[in-house]
Parts: C-alpha cells; sequence; structure tokens
C-alpha cells in the first residue's frame, strides 16, 4: 500500500495546525489540563483514606496511570473520528469517499489533534510515577505487559471511538451516547472496579470489557489476587480483548459505510 498520500495528509495537517504558534502552544498545554484532573480526582478520592475498595492510593495511582496513558493516545490519534457527524451533516464525506484510500484514515489524518500531544505525555509520565511508587517484582512477562497494556489500551479506547462515532451513519445527534462509552469509559478505568456496584460492574467492567483496559494489568503487575475472583492469568487478557474490540469497530464500520447515502452535495 502507497503511504505516500497519508504522509502528505499528515504534513498538511501539521502546518495546518502550527502556523499560528502561539495558539497552537496554548492549546497544547491547555489540553494537558484534562488529564492533570483525571489524576488529581483519584489523588483526592484516595487521599481522604488509607484504602478505598480494598486498594491503596498508590495501587490506584497504577490504574489510573495505565488508564491515563492509553486513553490520551487513542484520543490524539484516533478521537478526532466522532468529527464524523459534522461531514455526515455537511456532506463532505462525499469527497472522502470518493477518493481511492480507505475513508477511515483520511478522517482521522483530516483533523489530528496535535495539540493534544502533551496528554499524552503526561499520561505516560503518570505511569512511570505509578511504577516507581510501587513494589512491582519485575518478571519478563510483567515488562512485557506494562509495555502492551497501554498500547492495548489506546486500541480497545480507539475502537469504541470508531464505534460511537459510526452512530452517526443512523442517527447524526449520537454524540451523547457515544461520549458515554468513550470519555465515561476514561473514568470508570481510572479506579479500581471494587469501588463501583456489582451490577454497573457487571455491563462496564466485565460485558464490555472495560476491565481489562487497566484493572486487570495492574493487579497482574502487583502480584495481587482479584478480590473479585477472576484468576490470575486475566490480567494478560488484555491485547486479546482490545484485539476483539477492534474486529468489532472494524464491523460496525463498514455496515455504516454500506448503509450510508450521499447528500448529493
Amino acid at each position: 500500500m502507497d503511504r505516500t498520500p497519508y504522509v502528505e495528509l499528515f504534513k498538511a495537517q501539521f502546518r495546518s495546525v502550527t502556523s499560528y504558534r502561539a495558539s497552537f502552544l496554548v492549546e497544547l498545554f491547555g489540553n494537558m489540563g484534562a488529564t492533570v484532573f483525571d489524576v488529581i480526582t483519584v489523588l483526592v478520592l484516595f487521599g481522604s483514606a488509607p484504602r478505598v475498595g480494598g486498594f491503596t492510593l498508590e495501587e490506584a495511582v497504577l490504574t489510573a496511570g495505565l488508564s491515563s496513558a492509553g486513553f490520551a493516545l487513542a484520543d490524539m490519534l484516533v478521537g478526532n473520528v466522532d468529527r464524523l457527524k459534522v461531514y455526515v451533516r455537511a456532506g463532505t464525506l462525499d469527497a472522502v469517499l470518493v477518493r481511492p484510500l480507505p475513508a477511515l484514515p483520511q478522517l482521522l489524518l483530516m483533523d489530528l489533534p496535535l495539540r493534544k500531544a502533551l496528554r499524552v505525555v503526561f499520561g505516560f509520565a503518570v505511569l512511570g510515577g505509578a511504577i516507581a511508587i510501587n513494589d512491582i517484582d519485575w518478571t519478563p512477562a510483567r515488562i512485557v505487559l506494562v509495555v502492551l497494556t497501554p498500547l492495548a489500551a489506546a486500541a480497545f479506547f480507539g475502537a469504541f471511538f470508531v464505534i460511537s462515532a459510526t452512530l452517526a451513519f443512523w442517527w447524526v445527534d449520537s454524540g451523547e451516547v457515544g461520549a458515554a462509552f468513550t470519555y465515561g469509559g476514561r473514568d470508570f478505568t481510572s479506579y479500581p472496579i471494587t469501588v463501583f456496584g456489582p451490577v454497573f460492574r457487571g455491563l462496564f467492567a466485565y460485558a464490555m470489557g472495560f476491565a481489562f483496559v487497566a484493572y486487570q494489568p495492574a493487579l497482574a503487575l502487583l502480584g495481587r489476587t482479584d478480590p473479585l475472583g477472576l484468576p490470575a492469568w486475566a490480567g494478560y487478557l488484555s491485547p486479546l480483548v482490545a484485539l476483539v474490540a477492534a474486529a468489532i469497530a472494524a464491523v460496525v464500520w463498514r455496515a455504516g459505510v454500506r448503509h450510508y447515502r450521499s447528500t448529493g452535495s
């Protein structure tokens, strides 16, 4: 596959966002605030008691770090797909579909939010700090796990971004519904799932797979037994869960594109 068109799209986007450097720098640092506040929320909640949901502050920060790093990466690389509803409503999606290139990569590069780059840096910095303050017994399997988990989390969140955006092919004003699972999923995975009730936990953590974004990998890294009863190897399932989510997203995306009818504009 010729990657030249995608390289040119990226270059054009980079020149566009950096043409006003002062504005770009303000947005770059301003966007980092969202991830900072997510971490502060965890610190405030777990700072009020030695343990919450059976976890210490240090253990909770590890969960939040894995989630923040993965979500920030997905939000920068894939999150702008939620602008699909704008393209569908305006009819500009037609121009994307008639090009001899896959539509999804084009959409991701058309408005790549480079201003969110510091979110990614901060997310991985939090993860690094969390690793440092926890006493982890490093093994080859845990080294691989700590490398793969943020990437798997990014793929998992990216899949949900694509699925929620694809709803616009059937329902243009579906943004709030999608946000409940993307940004809501980020908030859910920032805490040990033991702090949530059984019904909420069963739906989000296990039925939808959010437990495998950060909570289960954190248990595996810490060498802790899952208080909810899953076996130790469940902590290593995050890449597989992310792969399943990506496959579902691909199917939903293709169905949405086939369903789309040109506006004729």
